[in-house]
């Protein structure tokens, strides 16, 4: 009996060894498939193993580090691909992540929270869900307030992006909200930056902007934003104000989508400040 006892504790403690350098085994090819860029495969070893290490092991905050560093590049791969449904459902999970573990790191991991709040609001504004995006744009205008945010994104904000007609769309909004003195200064609310693409599908060349830009208002009225289209050529920069396309203080950013659809579509690229359709 002694020697069946004996036999059996020497079987655990091998059994023991063995799952953990199983695990170091995962982390290790996980580790070389991510500084290969093979994020999808990195990214299912970090998950795996992420619930097996005890939280006071070294190897915990390495694994951390990396899943959260997957899993948010998995989310960009997927939004720039306009597969949103996907990028949705990373984002969520890289927040999550972010907030679970920003108290053992510094600063810089933490910014990546008020990121990928961001990428949620784009994401979600791909999908057309924007009652849903509105507690994460509320979450980075109270960031805003309070002075919170990272440089890079204390000012403006990326809350839609989309390809139309072999064009790349991002749109941009500003925190800052219109001023009582329509006459104290040119105030834009949402950029929309509208690029020509490479062949992989970045951005190549700035064709034109499509402001949403305060409209100074006569009367009560009168409404709040006017769509007005820039284009820079070398030093100078030539506008035009697309009279059919207004919106009030609170941005109806569905019908704001349509009518950046509807310029993008039917714009002069020969003479970008040309009204579209005349």
């Amino acid at each position: 009996m002694k020697y069946v006892f004996t036999f059996l504790l020497c079987m655990l403690f091998a059994t023991g060894n063995h799952a953990q350098l199983t695990v170091n085994e995962k982390y290790e090819r996980a580790d070389s498939l991510l500084q290969a860029g093979n994020m999808q495969e990195a990214y299912d070893l970090f998950k795996e193993i992420s619930p097996l290490i005890n939280p006071k092991d070294t190897l915990y905050n390495y694994v951390a580090w990396y899943y959260t560093t997957a899993a948010s590049a998995m989310e960009s791969k997927f939004r720039i691909k306009e597969n949103f449904s996907k990028s949705l459902e990373y984002g969520l999970e890289a927040l999550a992540l972010i907030r679970k573990y920003k108290e053992r790191f510094d600063a810089r991991f933490s910014e990546r929270e008020q990121w990928m709040i961001k990428n949620i609001i784009v994401s979600y504004h791909g999908l057309g869900k924007l009652e849903d995006a509105k507690p994460f744009r509320a979450l980075l205008y109270e960031g805003y307030r309070n002075k919170t945010l990272p440089k890079g994104i204390d000012q403006y904000f990326n809350f839609d992006f989309f390809v139309l007609d072999d064009k790349n769309v991002w749109g941009y909004e500003w925190f800052e909200e219109l001023p009582k003195d329509r006459f104290s200064k040119s105030f834009t609310k949402i950029v929309y930056y509208v690029y020509s693409r490479k062949p992989d599908g970045t951005d190549n060349e700035q064709l034109y902007r499509l402001h949403v830009l305060m409209f100074h208002k006569i009367d009560e009225k009168s409404p709040d934003y006017v769509l007005t289209l820039k284009r820079t050529v070398g030093q100078s920069e030539s506008s035009r104000t697309l009279y059919d396309y207004f919106y009030t203080a609170d941005i109806d950013y569905v019908k704001l989508k349509a009518d950046i659809k509807t310029v993008v579509k039917t714009v002069n690229l020969t003479d970008a400040v040309k009204t579209p359709g005349n």
